[in-house]
């Protein structure tokens, strides 16, 4: 019995046996192979970081080296300098680099970035490059040389020693001590380099790009929880203050806020508010409710919507899209000023559409942006800015409009609605210069 039983087992387990080491080999070579293309990637993407950073060492110079009144040429090296930039902000992004403080040099790459666009976009024959302009791009050129021979000198230790970026990976992600490991050495020698650069006079354009919004921004006196509580309270129109807990953001700090929590009957989905600390202005509010079977047209549903901003005491705004999904639509409104539209003094409101009721409100650009402006008379007439645009643009609608160029500048603009290769479109016109300052695609 035994003898027959071996002979049947032996032959099957043997099999078996002979299968798990193919499959363990075949896992293996399979892991192998995952390994060696990410290790690939890795290693193409450093060496053309390290290319890239070179090449945007050579293309400051080369623009600094041109007469002063060769603007083509400066213009054709600060194109090069943002899409050499871009490459390598690209580059970094695909090495393991997210745990590791490289900040500095990244945020340094953005800011090269956005001062070569916004200088290259302009029209240089009218605004040449100026002398303060001309004095940070002979301080980007020193810097960048540092950043790009540190680069050279990791990537000869790399290919010296074989190292891997794998090894990277792990070390990083396991959090173990990396003082012995030669690539993650060398990026945070360059990233404490760059953090100790004196600070660059980038210009206004792309300073506000990195401005964060404030208390200082605001005006008003700060205010107090009990503030708030009262606030919140006549905005639900509740009768008991009590009935809503708040708690202080960023304590201490400019950027601090005040959150009012509602739950009422609903503990899991309760009410928010959020406040600004400084002259208690709304940033945003919700009301997560559960939206039964929508019942409200769109054009009732914006009714609404205008009746909520009026009755919370904000000004005659116009809706000028809005977007629906199966049970909510969301208004996005914009401030009228004489008849000009503010882009950049907006807020969104989202309307259930089972009984109408508005169940958010976002307004963090109208609590930053709104005020009173000085609106500058057009340059060209309506006649004119239409010249500029393509014959085959059908209007259907124009209106004057304010909007932020690329500039990051608030410049006034003929803004027309019309139809164009069977779609819908928005065209920005600079109400001086007749240039196409925006184009934004419309859904039908």
């Amino acid at each position: 019995m035994y003898r027959r039983l071996s002979a049947v087992l032996f032959p099957v387990m043997t099999l078996f046996f002979i299968g798990s080491i193919y499959w363990g080999y075949q896992e293996h070579q399979e892991k192998n192979s995952i390994l060696i293309k990410a290790e690939n990637q890795y290693q193409r993407a450093f060496h053309d970081l390290t290319y890239h950073v070179e090449q945007l060492h050579r293309e400051l110079g080369n623009t600094l080296a041109v007469n002063s009144a060769s603007q083509g040429f400066h213009r054709k090296g600060l194109v090069n300098v943002w899409r050499l930039t871009s490459e390598a902000q690209n580059e970094i992004n695909q090495l393991p680099l997210t745990l590791l403080p490289f900040n500095k040099t990244e945020e340094f790459l953005s800011k090269i970035a956005n001062f070569s666009y916004k200088t290259s976009v302009r029209d240089l024959t009218k605004q040449p490059l100026s002398p303060d302009e001309y004095k940070t791009l002979k301080t980007l050129y020193s810097d960048s040389e540092y950043i790009s021979k540190s680069l050279f000198g990791v990537q000869d230790k790399v290919i010296a020693n074989n190292l891997r970026w794998m090894d990277v990976e792990v070390a990083l992600a396991s959090e173990k001590s990396t003082l012995d490991n030669t690539i993650i050495d060398g990026f945070k020698t360059v990233d404490k380099k760059v953090s100790e650069y004196p600070e660059i006079n980038w210009g206004p354009s792309v300073a506000s790009m990195y401005q964060k919004r404030s208390i200082k921004m605001l005006g008003g006196k700060l205010a107090t929880p009990e503030d708030i509580k009262k606030l919140a309270a006549k905005f639900l129109k509740l009768d008991n203050p009590n009935d809503i807990k708040v708690v202080e953001n960023g304590k201490g700090t400019e950027y601090s806020s005040y959150s009012a929590t509602y739950k009422g009957n609903k503990a899991d989905n309760p009410i928010e508010l959020d406040f600004s600390q400084k002259g208690a202005q709304l940033i945003w509010f919700e009301n997560p409710r559960d939206i039964g079977k929508p019942v409200v047209s769109i054009g009732d549903a914006r009714k609404k919507a205008d009746e909520f901003l009026s009755r919370h005491g904000y000004p005659k705004m116009k809706a000028i899209t809005y977007d629906r999904s199966d049970s909510m639509a969301v208004f996005t409104f914009v401030a009228n000023q004489n008849g000009v539209l503010i882009y950049p003094d907006k807020l969104t409101v989202k309307i259930a559409l089972d009984n109408g009721d508005a169940v958010a409100l976002q307004a963090s650009d109208f609590v930053y942006e709104h005020h009173k402006r000085k609106l500058p008379k057009p340059k060209l007439m309506s006649a004119d800015a239409r010249a500029a645009l393509n014959p085959d643009f059908k209007v259907q609608k124009e209106q004057m409009a304010i909007i932020d160029n690329d500039m990051g500048d608030e410049v006034l603009c003929y803004e027309f609605v019309g139809k164009i290769n069977g779609g819908v479109y928005k065209i920005y016109i600079n109400a001086d210069s007749g240039i196409e300052e925006s184009i934004e695609q419309l859904p039908e």
